[in-house]
């Protein structure tokens, strides 16, 4: 039902978008009685907000949206009012002030309104009646009566956590009264009335549109147990610097990459001779070597292993100029700088050295300042436009500076870095690399940390050292900290989260600040923190405790899209059963308001990898609102991008023409599994959008040839960013053809017979110019130049197989034969599977060939492997697979990733053996596979719109005796199955006993469960 919107955009009085900006916003009301009604608030903010409602938090959000179509959330509260008493409405609005990989920059505001909605004819302001029996009255709206302030206890310099995500989170509990969300609060002059921007539909937002997926859950979890004590002295000086929106200040409005040649300058103080260590860790592609009062460094100069790399510095007593090379590429993360030794030194700007100091134009100038760009510039897409001019002279003469003095002939160049870019005590820095660590066994009293309960966690403190533990919470989790703690004022409480551990190493979380800083006010204080984070470990240490901190608990409230966990699956083989498991608890882990590639790294809506998640989450959850959610998401990129971005909603303008490829499949898929023509009617006319752009790109070969990020697998197959790439015009037949099939549908002949004569034209088109003679296989590519590719991959035969190319040339091509020989026996030199996203088309590839047995047994190896590393989640990569780039002794960037989860969908779609054969699963064929060494397998398969299909068989193998008739001998009886089927009795089931086995059926019908 449509809202009226009495509520009007507000926000404080000060700039509009705000970096990293936490503001509190209240306002009072009275409430007429307990019986007036059901009440209700409506809400939306720019970036996301917290609802409290008399003290009470309610709840988070919006759901991720593009800015144009903003999503709005209805809470009832009407349990929460005092009849007859103040009542208070208060809200935290989180504005990140940046584009990140979900969401785009705006503005700061809130826009909310509190209804009573009644069966009574009440009149009153803002009244507006829905029904013959129903008014809704507006009691309170915001506008500006309402009282604001920016959060005094949150620090805005808090670091980016990476280019995916926006801020990590340093809060000051000294600095804020969290009374300040009850009736009673007495604001002080620091709350000023709210500055209103103008009314719902207003710019940049447009009109609020209504919540369209449920809320998520919010699950109590307690940690298992502490994993290591450790006593630790700090290193002495961390900072943090966000060199990206430095050198380029309208970044803020853009994910893309950025590009640039610059040098970072500070100067080191120090009063006694001493050796410093400078540390290099995490700076990703940033260092080009370094200068101490003009001696250069190289990269030979650094010990250490990436991302870890290290330079001792000997210092004389006095000034000492610092001069890093930070060219190179960033997508959004900081700049992590550190510098230890025994002695104390100090951090000076080199600009205020100046007789003419730049940093006098700014107010609040760091100790860092820098010389340039003097080259490169944003990157709009995933390609660089122009390779930076490292031969620049004003760069190449900057790098020869020794001293201060030095700078005054580069004027033009310098600028200080203010100090709203710098985050001091950088916390990831001094949560991986500490001067001193002793390990120490763990007292009784921490293990109450994890024990939920009214006893009390004792941490130790040490006069000399700060005190470090981890616990771990048992399995990957992904939602939010809370803690109550009573700490002496003062206090800091250092968390870092983390995904990996193994016999006392862990997997440190490079590439993302994974931190909260919480400094205590003193006595008993509770913090639920509004960042969410995905981990399995937590690194908690206590710093500058005057005495012992207790904690009364520390746990994550689990969140995930609310599912039932209605899929089931166990066999005779414990592997299986446990890759099983992996795979539904990762996917549950990676359903947020879309779904996720991964609940820590990334938290982002990847659009290709839904299509393989939403057919994993069709077999264990059946939740088929989250994938239409996210499929109509897709095309609101297209102001960024005909060809529909990679990843959605994103200030990132990337495309891959395979994730929109497969997005037109999931399409396809989502009708076939709910038979919801609604859906289909409305995003047909977006595939016909992008695929008339992507025809567009046919070369008069009829082949697509298009510059992009033309990626499948992370294996080093030939998949050049310009040219033409034979997977993805081998997808976007699929795709084509996929249109043809939705616009059958629809009854619409004219766009059926377009999209299949596209279809075959270039499945054509492939066949005469990417078939090998030689080789007997598709070639990987044709490079820009004309160039045909010398590499040949599995990929590009598995992808052959799927989309139908090998039989569009015809039998008598043998094609499909040598197809199916490279998929089944793949030669060595061809480039083989690297990921388990590759695998899970593999493994559809398989299922068209019938070949079970190699599909199991390759589960049960590349997963299987995870299973012995002690995993609860499926990774991102098979284990020590070369494309970890960072650190090849790694065995997987992200320990959690959705598009990994691929066994649960095959094992219950072939070895239970249920798929659909009609669109909402009005007809199914029930055709179990006994493969693999199998002996038994029982599960459920939901159903859409409630219901569920239980299978379950078992395999009665004959005596391994023969029968002897005369001078020869009988052949052994055939293997019996018994076969148990409960279904629904409106699905039509179509059973399919598996060939060479006598199948005894029992098949039970239940009638529906619903009521009139």
């Amino acid at each position: 039902m449509e809202t009226l919107w009495q509520g009007k955009w507000i926000w404080h009085s000060g700039e509009a978008s705000p970096r990293n900006d936490w503001t509190c916003f209240r306002k009072t009301f009275a409430w007429p009685g307990a019986d007036s009604g059901r009440a209700s608030v409506k809400l939306t903010a720019d970036s996301r907000y917290v609802l409290y409602v008399n003290g009470q938090r309610v709840g988070q959000g919006p759901p991720r949206s593009w800015p144009f179509r903003l999503a709005y959330d209805e809470y009832d509260i009407g349990h929460l009012l005092r009849p007859g008493q103040t009542n208070a409405i208060a809200v935290m609005v989180m504005h990140f002030g940046i584009s990140n990989f979900y969401y785009l920059r705006g503005r700061g505001g809130l826009l909310a309104q509190l209804e009573l909605e009644s069966g009574s004819s009440a009149q009153g302001q803002g009244q507006r009646v829905t029904g013959p029996d129903t008014a809704r009255q507006v009691m309170a709206a915001t506008d500006d009566t309402w009282l604001t302030v920016p959060h005094p206890g949150h620090d805005r310099r808090s670091p980016r956590m990476s280019c995916q995500h926006a801020f990590a989170e340093k809060i000051d509990a000294r600095l804020w009264d969290d009374a300040w969300i009850e009736a009673d609060f007495k604001p002080g002059p620091e709350w000023q009335p709210a500055t209103v921007i103008g009314p719902a539909g207003c710019e940049p937002w447009g009109m609020p549109v209504t919540r369209d997926i449920p809320y998520l859950t919010e699950e109590p979890v307690y940690p298992r147990r502490v994993e290591q004590l450790s006593k630790v002295t700090p290193v002495q000086f961390t900072a943090a610097i966000d060199l990206r929106n430095h050198f380029y200040e309208e970044s803020t409005d853009t994910a893309n990459p950025v590009e640039f040649l610059g040098l970072l300058t500070t100067v080191l103080r120090c009063k006694r001779r001493c050796t410093a260590t400078l540390a290099l860790i995490d700076v990703g592609g940033t260092f080009r070597g370094c200068s101490l009062n003009g001696v250069w460094y190289d990269e030979n100069s650094l010990t250490g292993e990436a991302p870890e790399r290290f330079l001792r510095l000997d210092l004389e007593p006095g000034d000492h100029f610092l001069l890093i090379d930070v060219s190179g590429g960033t997508h959004g993360g900081g700049y992590h700088f550190a510098v230890d030794a025994e002695e104390p030194l100090e951090f000076l700007s080199p600009l205020s050295f100046l007789q003419a100091n730049p940093s006098a134009e700014i107010d609040d100038p760091s100790v860092f300042a820098t010389l340039g760009p003097f080259d490169g510039g944003i990157r709009y897409d995933h390609l660089p436009n122009l390779p930076m001019d490292e031969g620049h002279p004003d760069y190449v003469r900057a790098k020869g500076i020794s001293d201060t003095a030095g700078l005054l002939g580069f004027t033009t160049w310098m600028r200080p870095v203010p100090e709203g870019l710098v985050s001091r005590e950088d916390v990831f820095i001094l949560s991986v690399w500490k001067r001193h660590e002793v390990p120490l066994s763990i007292p009784s009293s921490l293990h109450h940390a994890v024990i939920p309960g009214p006893d009390v966690a004792e941490v130790p403190c040490y006069p000399d050292a700060d005190t470090e533990f981890v616990i771990d919470f048992g399995k990957e989790l992904s939602g939010y900290f809370e803690f109550e703690v009573e700490a002496p004022e003062g206090a800091i409480l250092d968390l870092y989260g983390f995904e990996f551990m193994h016999h006392g190493r862990r997997q440190d979380t490079y590439g993302l600040d994974h931190t909260l800083r919480y400094i205590c006010a003193g006595g008993l204080r509770k913090y639920t923190s509004p960042v969410r984070r995905g981990l399995r470990y937590c690194q908690v240490t206590v710093r500058n405790a005057a005495s012992p901190v207790r904690i009364r608990y520390l746990r994550m409230l689990q969140s995930n899209y609310p599912i039932a966990e209605i899929g089931q699956f166990q066999s005779s083989d414990p592997r299986l059963n446990d890759i099983w498991q992996i795979s539904q608890h990762t996917t549950r882990l990676c359903m947020e308001d879309t779904f996720v590639d991964c609940p820590m790294y990334e938290q982002t809506f990847w659009v290709g990898d839904a299509r393989n998640e939403a057919l994993v989450n069709y077999y264990l959850f059946g939740a088929d609102r989250i994938v239409e959610r996210c499929l109509r998401l897709v095309p609101g990129s297209k102001f960024q991008t005909p060809f529909y971005a990679n990843q959605v909603p994103s200030g990132w303008n990337s495309v891959i023409p395979n994730w929109t490829f497969f997005w037109i499949t999931a399409c396809l898929e989502l009708y076939r599994h709910n038979g919801d023509k609604t859906f289909a009617t409305d995003i047909f006319p977006h595939i016909e959008y992008t695929l008339k752009h992507y025809l567009g790109r046919l070369d008069a070969r009829g082949l697509l040839q298009i510059r992009s990020w033309n990626l499948l697998d992370w294996a080093p197959l030939d998949q050049p960013n310009d040219g033409i790439v034979s997977h993805q015009n081998m997808f976007l037949v699929k795709a084509l053809s996929s249109a043809a099939a939705l616009a059958s549908v629809l009854g619409n002949d004219e766009a059926k017979a377009f999209y299949a004569d596209q279809a075959n034209r270039l499945a054509a088109a492939i066949n005469t110019h990417l078939w090998s003679e030689e080789k007997k296989a598709y070639l990987d590519c044709i490079h820009a130049d004309g160039r045909l590719s010398d590499i040949f991959s599995i990929q590009t035969q598995v992808v052959a197989l799927l989309c139908g190319i090998p039989e569009q040339a015809g039998d008598e091509t043998g094609r499909l034969a040598f197809v199916e020989s490279h998929i089944l026996r793949p030669p060595s030199a061809f480039v083989q599977i690297g990921s388990p996203f590759m695998s899970f088309f593999y493994y559809e590839a398989l299922a068209k060939l019938r070949e079970w047995d190699v599909m199991l047994e390759d589960i049960r190896r590349q997963y299987g492997q995870m299973i012995d590393w002690g995993a609860t989640t499926c990774w991102e990569m098979y284990p020590n697979f070369s494309e970890n780039r960072a650190n090849p002794d790694l065995l997987t960037r992200s320990h959690c990733h959705a598009w990994s989860a691929g066994p649960a969908y095959f094992l219950g779609a072939y070895v239970l053996g249920v798929r659909c054969l009609e669109p909402g699963w009005s007809r199914v064929l029930v055709e179990p596979q006994p493969c693999g060494g199998l002996s038994w397998a029982r599960g459920s398969v939901p159903v859409p719109g409630g219901g569920k299909i239980d299978i379950s068989w078992r395999l009665e193998t004959p005596s391994p005796g023969s029968v002897t008739a005369g001078d020869g001998q009988m052949p052994p009886p055939p293997a019996r199955m018994h076969l148990r089927i409960v279904s629904p009795d409106v699905v039509d089931i179509v059973v399919q006993p598996p060939g060479g086995v006598d199948a005894v059926i029992e098949h039970i019908r239940l009638a529906s469960g619903s009521g009139n």
